[in-house]
C-alpha cells in the first residue's frame, strides 16, 4: 500500500455513510445505543488515518434529518452520543491539526449540543490538517431547500439577478459551500443507496457499498478501498480519445 494516494489518483475528499451500529448491536444481543458508542470510536480510526492516504477532506454522516423517526430513547441517546464525543475529542482534534466543521439544519438540536459545535469549529479553526465535516441534522433535500431559500432572499433583495442563478451560483448557498465536492462516498453495512446524502455535492463521486457494518470498520479498508478509488476511470461524462 503506497504510503499517499496523491500520486496514484487517490480522492481528495471521501464522505462516508456510517450504517449498521444498531445490526452491529443487535448481532451481540446489545440495546442500539451500544452499537452508536461502538461507532463513535470508529470514527478517530478513519481520522487519523487520512494523513497517511493523502484524504483532505473527510466527511460523515452522524445523523440526518428522517433520523428524528427513531425511538425516543434512541434519539435522545445518540444527542447524548453528540454531546459527550465533542466534549472529549475537542482537545484531540486541536492536538492533531484537525479542523471540524458541521453541517446541517442547527436550529432543531439542543442549545448546548449547538454551543459545543460551535465551540468546536473555533477552537479548530487555526488547523491546517485534516478538514473534519460531521453532518448533523444533515439532509441533501434539505440543505438543497434551505440553499434556494437564502438565494430567493437575495435576489428578492437585489443582491442576486435572476439571470445570474446557475449552476455554479447555488453550491454558493449550500452548507459545504467552503468545501471541494466528495471524490468518493463509501457506505458501510452491505446498504447500496445514497439515503439523502450530499446529493448535489457527489454528482460526480464515485460510490462504493462495503458490507462492513461500520463499528468493524477501520484504517486497513479505508486504504483498500481507496487503492480501488485510484484504478477508476473519471469521465466526468467525457470520452477518451
Amino acid at each position: 500500500m503506497p504510503d499517499s494516494f496523491r500520486e496514484t489518483g487517490g480522492p481528495r475528499h471521501v464522505a462516508i455513510i456510517m450504517d449498521g451500529n444498531g445490526r452491529w448491536a443487535t448481532m451481540r444481543h446489545r440495546p442500539r445505543l451500544f452499537g452508536h458508542h461502538a461507532g463513535a470510536k470508529r470514527v478517530r480510526e478513519v481520522v487519523e488515518a487520512c494523513p497517511e492516504f493523502g484524504v483532505k477532506y473527510l466527511t460523515i454522516f452522524a445523523f440526518s434529518t428522517e433520523n428524528w423517526r427513531r425511538t425516543q430513547v434512541e434519539v435522545a441517546g445518540l444527542m447524548s452520543l453528540f454531546r459527550r464525543y465533542i466534549t472529549k475529542e475537542m482537545q484531540a482534534f486541536v492536538k492533531e491539526n484537525v479542523r471540524v466543521r458541521f453541517i446541517g439544519d442547527r436550529p432543531r438540536l439542543d442549545a448546548k449540543l449547538r454551543a459545543l459545535m460551535d465551540e468546536a469549529e473555533a477552537m479548530t479553526a487555526h488547523c491546517t490538517g485534516t478538514n473534519l465535516t460531521i453532518a448533523l441534522n444533515y439532509g441533501g433535500r434539505d440543505e438543497v431547500a434551505r440553499a434556494t431559500r437564502r438565494l430567493a432572499e437575495d435576489v428578492r433583495a437585489g443582491r442576486l439577478q435572476p439571470e445570474d442563478v446557475n449552476e455554479e451560483t447555488l453550491p454558493r448557498y449550500l452548507d459545504t459551500h467552503v468545501l471541494p465536492d466528495p471524490d468518493l462516498v463509501i457506505r458501510t453495512s452491505g446498504e447500496a443507496r445514497v439515503s439523502n446524502f450530499l446529493l448535489w455535492q457527489s454528482a460526480y463521486s464515485e460510490y462504493i457499498f462495503v458490507d462492513t457494518l461500520w463499528p468493524d470498520f477501520g484504517a486497513d479498508e479505508l486504504g483498500r478501498l481507496l487503492a480501488a478509488f485510484a484504478e477508476r476511470d473519471r469521465r466526468y461524462g467525457a470520452v477518451k480519445a
